[in-house]
Formats: structure tokens, C-alpha cells, sequence
């Protein structure tokens, strides 16, 4: 698979830099416009010549359709965790991980916003956590227990044996000072800020 790549990389970078370098010759004026007329007439009229610029036509458009197909399989396969159960293959997205990790870690009380993101390497599955904590709490403690209850669930729903690697990014850290301020009421506001207009009765006419 990792040869085909390389060979669709070089391939791609040879006919892109052969048809770069006659667009600039042609511009600065380095290719001949007679060149290119006598050589497309030569083409044209010439049998043999017309066969291989056809074969070498389609040749082009199936390298080009099979590299496009290698690229979207390997992007398709990066998105999900695939493995082979004895009655086929499972595939699991990494959105589905996602939503699993952050239930796990929105059910904390000390934790009051989760953002995860999970991708799959080399390296195993790699779990990104950026949170908000609503309280002042011992982190390294905190973040290790997180951190081995998502490794060791991950690992049991998904029996795989692939290494589970979390990393987590406290952004903030809200204190109850905070949560208070957020809870109270705002003020009313005083009369003076909003004076208002005494009633004036009509008299008899």
C-alpha cells in the first residue's frame, strides 16, 4: 500500500512539473508556437503516433482514478477503528468514540465543559480532552483517575489491544466564587436611575 503511494506521489509530481515547465516555456516564449503546431499536426495525422497518445490518455485517467481511490480509503479508514470479529469485519467511527469519551467525562462532578478528540495512528488511539473544571480540585489526581477510567473503558468496549494514550488540557478552572457571582441575581435598579412621572389629575371643567 505505502508503495503504491509513493509511486502515485512521484508519478503525480512528474506529469505536474513536465506540464508546469512547458506552460512557463511557452509563456517566456522558450517552446516555439511552430513546435507546438507541427508536433500536434504530426500527432494528428500520424496513426501509430494517435494509438499511444490515446493509451497513454487512459493510462493517465486510471493512474488518476486509483490514486483517488487509494486517498479516500486510506482518509475513510483513518476515521473509523476496524477490527475482524470470526463472522467479519466491524468498523466503529471515531465520533461514536467521542461522544463515549465525553458521557464518561461529563459525568464527573468536578468536570463542567469536555471537548474530545480521538484519532487513530501508528501510536494506538489518541484521546484529546481539553475541559473546564467547576471546582478547585487536586489535578494530578484528578486527571490520572480520568484518565485511566477512559483508557480502561475505551479498551473494554472496544476489545482492541491497541495502546490508549489521554491527554488532557485543563483550559480553565471555575471557582465557587465564580459559580456564585454567575448564580446571584443582578440588582434592580434603584428609582434614581428610573425616575418616574407623578400622575397629575384632571380637574373639573
Amino acid at each position: 500500500m505505502r508503495f503504491f503511494s509513493t509511486i502515485g506521489v512521484l508519478f503525480y509530481t512528474l506529469v505536474l512539473s513536465m506540464l508546469g515547465g512547458l506552460i512557463i516555456g511557452f509563456t517566456l516564449h522558450l517552446v516555439k508556437l511552430e513546435q507546438v503546431i507541427v508536433l500536434l499536426t504530426t500527432s494528428y495525422a500520424d496513426v501509430n503516433l494517435r494509438i499511444v497518445v490515446g493509451l497513454t490518455g487512459l493510462l493517465l485517467i486510471f493512474i488518476s482514478t486509483s490514486f483517488a481511490q487509494l486517498i479516500l480509503g486510506r482518509f475513510q479508514k483513518e476515521k473509523t477503528i476496524a477490527f475482524t470479529n470470526p463472522s467479519g469485519q466491524v468498523s466503529v467511527s471515531l465520533s461514536a468514540v467521542e461522544d463515549l469519551v465525553q458521557r464518561l467525562a461529563a459525568h464527573l462532578p468536578e468536570v463542567k465543559e469536555v471537548r474530545p478528540d480521538v484519532v487513530v495512528n501508528k501510536k494506538g488511539i489518541q484521546v484529546e480532552l481539553r475541559i473546564v473544571l467547576k471546582s478547585e480540585v487536586n489535578i494530578p489526581d484528578f486527571t490520572l483517575r480520568l484518565q485511566e477510567m477512559i483508557k480502561g473503558r475505551v479498551q473494554d468496549i472496544l476489545g482492541v489491544e491497541e495502546e490508549v494514550n489521554v491527554r488532557i488540557h485543563i483550559a480553565k478552572i471555575i471557582s465557587k466564587k465564580d459559580e456564585k457571582r454567575r448564580d446571584e441575581p443582578e440588582p434592580l435598579s434603584s428609582d434614581s436611575e428610573h425616575p418616574t412621572v407623578p400622575f397629575k389629575g384632571y380637574g373639573r371643567s
